[in-house]
């Protein structure tokens, strides 16, 4: 019964700044600015009517096409790469690996001038599918990494027996081994969204009116007359519904593919 109780308390502990912004987003502005904050107050709606009055779906468009795209690719380049590195891997295969994850290690405040210079130059600014490629490019090398080790976790016997049918190393990727790893391949997928959802430095750079997305869109409540936090509540509750959803529905191929492997 402890246990519980104690297991209840950490969770919500963990979970209140969600459930704070939500609360806040059904305040007036008055009743989200004060100090101490105001815990019985009559709800209202104003705030989302003001977010949605604010061209809020156009960016909410513009996101969803980026992640969805995005991940696409990401799943369409990486899921063949990290077959062939698990299955055919070379003297040179860390080297390889090392490679993809070391360009995670680059600030990206050190590549967004040059980024900025080469759209420009191919009139790709403020374009949505700048975006989709560069989200793609950013996610890629961490889903090679998981992938991979979902590949290496499927028994080397479902291979061979796969191959003495007469299966060809691609048969074998989409009859046999996808079909097996699918919820690997469904969490990588995930964390591709939620990174691509998420991300801004990229977007606020490189995007003006036509392709800014949910994050920029969110900034323009931070203004020179002050912060409109219960409108800004609003808009992050709205711009976490179709992550949250997603998860939601997708929770059990996640804990699945996340604990791939960790029982024998």
């Amino acid at each position: 019964m402890a246990l519980t109780v104690l297991t209840w308390a950490i969770g919500l502990v963990f979970v209140s700044p969600a459930l704070w912004l939500v609360l806040t987003a059904f305040k007036q502005e008055g009743d989200a600015a004060t100090t101490p904050p105001k815990l019985f107050f009559e709800p209202t709606l104003e705030q989302f009517e003001a977010v949605l009055a604010a061209d809020f779906l156009p960016y909410l468009g513009n996101s969803v096409i980026a992640t969805l795209a995005s991940t696409a690719l990401v799943l369409v380049l990486g899921v063949p790469a990290a077959y062939a590195l698990s299955i055919r891997p070379v003297k040179r295969t860390q080297d390889v690996l090392f490679f993809f994850i070391s360009t995670k290690m680059l600030p990206v405040v050190a590549v967004v001038v040059p980024l900025y210079v080469a759209a420009a130059e191919v009139a790709m600014l403020d374009n949505i599918w700048t975006l989709v490629v560069l989200y793609t490019a950013m996610n890629l090398p961490i889903a090679v990494w998981m992938l991979r080790s979902f590949f290496l976790e499927v028994p080397k016997g479902v291979i061979e027996a796969a191959q003495l049918e007469g299966a060809s190393l691609p048969r074998v990727l989409w009859s046999v081994m996808l079909p097996v790893m699918a919820p690997g391949v469904a969490a990588t997928a995930l964390i591709c969204m939620i990174f691509s959802w998420n991300e801004f430095f990229f977007a606020v750079n490189l995007t003006a009116v036509q392709a800014a997305t949910v994050p920029v869109f969110m900034v323009g409540f931070i203004t020179s007359e002050g912060l409109f936090l219960a409108q800004l509540c609003a808009a992050a509750t709205l711009a976490s519904l179709p992550i949250v959803i997603v998860g939601w529905i997708a929770q059990r191929q996640l804990v699945r593919g996340l604990s791939m492997g960790a029982v024998k």
